[in-house]
């Protein structure tokens, strides 16, 4: 077992974040690296699978994947070549429902047969295990402890190099052993007693390697998403220099703590002055909110880390008479990888002209409230690589139509690359926020609306992807009136077309624009906690 190792990508400083995420892309180095076998189902079939129990089809989840739909068995399908050696498997997969304590997913590799090869599963006891299955006889090779939820896509990757075998999870290395038994043979997916839906399957040569590149299992080759490289440091309007802050660091420079407690975790976000906070497990919080001071770098260690029963505050007291940034307000904060549940106000509320912060790669679901409200003034904010699923009132920027006096000329604020996954209004809901900029992001099965542009506020629309999202984008919102909103370069599937309305100044900052296409894949491969 590797105790340290399982916690290690996520522990160590934001510049090996870009490593992380050629993980989670399937990216391989090395000269000889070349592609095995990709399948992303978009075709429509299975060609090439060889199934082995339960029932399987393509089917429809967000895109099409490959779906093992029956509870009551262990099942698997099976693809490649026997000669295949040196190579990593990765595929994405959801657990859609568990029959029983301590089910799986999994990837396998060096496949024998369909009771005899390696495979790194996902547990639903939260835990992640390297395995070599021999004549239907399983031995645990290592294991390490990562959050486990139906309903969430998770990538996995199984490396087998010689007699090296590594298993990650969402880009970071849980497992890894030494094994003689097998040195080579075809690839796999299987489930044990769960159904689930399984996407994105790529194969490619490890290092040195020497299979020759076939074809997909459709007989033609494929290719996924040319994924651009996620932010190792702060993007967006949150790297604007202005209110005598340059861009966004967080405690960079301060010391690092990891808490494992909610006193300890309260504790270090009240300190004065830079400090990286890595919380470690799911941490209990009492009370709605609590604050965070200026110069923190608050990160979540591993996949599973995160906070319920309470929020975080980003910002001073509520003051109506204050009109102008204060000399005192809150910046230069980071909040990334973190899971947010049960809330009972806001999971993450940033107020009073608090400026400079970045929110980065969290996951939240259900609360009271809203998942990240933006309000009062506050600005210089970039909400980027987030999965918020099933949350209703998700993202308010700009929180009462009389405020003017505050938030006026500020607001500005950059989503992007954030999956709306069957969330049910504000995506953001903008009032007087200029230039709102919301570009790149997956929105799927959006409940009410997705994004409302009211009190004149400045909002461009830019390069996203809408999947059965009825009302896209539109001017005005109950009681509020309209604001200006420009659209372009958008994708519609089973949508509306969205209404828009007046002119938009541009953005002062550069950013890479991803073609429409991509960027369903992209978001959901790359946005949400464990890919950092």
């Amino acid at each position: 077992m590797l105790p340290n190792q399982a916690w290690r990508a996520p522990l160590v400083a934001l510049a090996a974040a870009l490593a992380a995420a050629a993980l989670v892309l399937g990216v391989t180095t090395g000269a000889s690296a070349a592609t095995l076998l990709t399948d992303d189902f978009e075709d429509g079939n299975s060609a090439g699978w060889t199934a082995n129990g339960g029932s399987w089809a393509v089917a429809t989840d967000g895109s099409r994947v490959l779906r093992q739909s029956s509870t009551g068995s262990d099942a698997r399908s099976l693809a490649g070549t026997a000669t295949w050696t040196d190579y990593a498997v990765q595929t994405r997969v959801k657990p859609v429902s568990f029959n029983g304590a301590n089910r799986f997913v999994a990837v396998l590799a060096r496949v024998q047969s369909s009771t005899s090869y390696y495979y790194l599963a996902l547990r639903s006891n939260n835990t992640v295990e390297l395995k070599r299955l021999v004549n239907g006889s399983s031995a645990t090779l290592d294991t390490a402890s990562v959050g486990v939820s139906a309903g969430s896509f998770y990538t996995l990757r199984l490396e087998v190099n010689g007699s090296t075998l590594r298993g990650y999870v969402n880009g970071a290395l849980l497992a890894e052993a030494t094994d003689t038994r097998w040195a080579s043979g075809r690839v796999g997916v299987a489930t044990f007693y769960t159904t689930a839906s399984f996407d994105d399957v790529a194969v490619t040569t490890a290092s040195g390697g020497e299979p020759t590149p076939t074809s997909s299992p459709t007989g033609e080759p494929t290719s996924g998403p040319t994924n651009p490289p996620q932010p190792n440091v702060a993007d967006g309007w949150a790297s604007v220099n202005a209110w005598g802050q340059n861009g966004t660091s967080g405690g960079a420079g301060g010391s690092t703590v990891t808490v494992t407690s909610a006193s300890a975790f309260l504790s270090a976000i009240a300190q004065v002055g830079p400090r990286i906070i890595q919380v470690q497990g799911m941490l209990t919080l009492p009370g709605p909110m609590h604050d965070v001071t200026s110069d923190k770098t608050i990160v979540g260690v591993g996949s599973g880390s995160g906070l319920t029963g309470g929020g975080l505050n980003v910002g001073l007291a509520i003051d109506d008479g204050i009109t102008a940034p204060p000399a005192n307000a809150v910046h230069n904060v980071i909040i990334r990888n973190l899971n947010f549940r049960g809330w009972p106000d806001d999971a993450i509320n940033v107020q009073m002209f608090s400026h400079h912060v970045w929110i980065d790669h969290n996951t939240w679901t259900t609360g009271a409230d809203g998942g990240v409200d933006i309000k009062r003034g506050s600005s210089y904010v970039t909400v980027s690589y987030n999965h918020a699923d099933g949350t209703n009132k998700n993202m308010l920027l700009g929180h009462d139509d009389s405020n003017a006096a505050q938030d006026v000329g500020r607001l500005k604020v950059s989503y992007h690359h954030n999956w709306f996954d069957s969330t049910t209004q504000r995506n953001p809901r903008v009032r007087f926020g200029d230039q709102v900029h919301v570009y790149n992001n997956y929105y799927s099965d959006t409940g009410d609306y997705g994004v409302a542009s009211t009190e004149n506020a400045g909002v461009i629309v830019e390069g996203n992807a809408f999947v059965n999202v009825d009302d896209p984008f539109h001017l005005g919102e109950a009681d509020s009136g309209p604001g200006r909103l420009v659209a372009r370069d958008n994708s519609f599937t089973n949508s509306g077309t969205g209404q828009t309305g007046g002119s938009v100044s541009a953005v002062s900052y550069s950013y890479s624009l991803l073609p429409c296409a991509q960027v369903q894949a992209a978001v959901t491969a790359q946005a949400g906690t464990g890919r950092i």
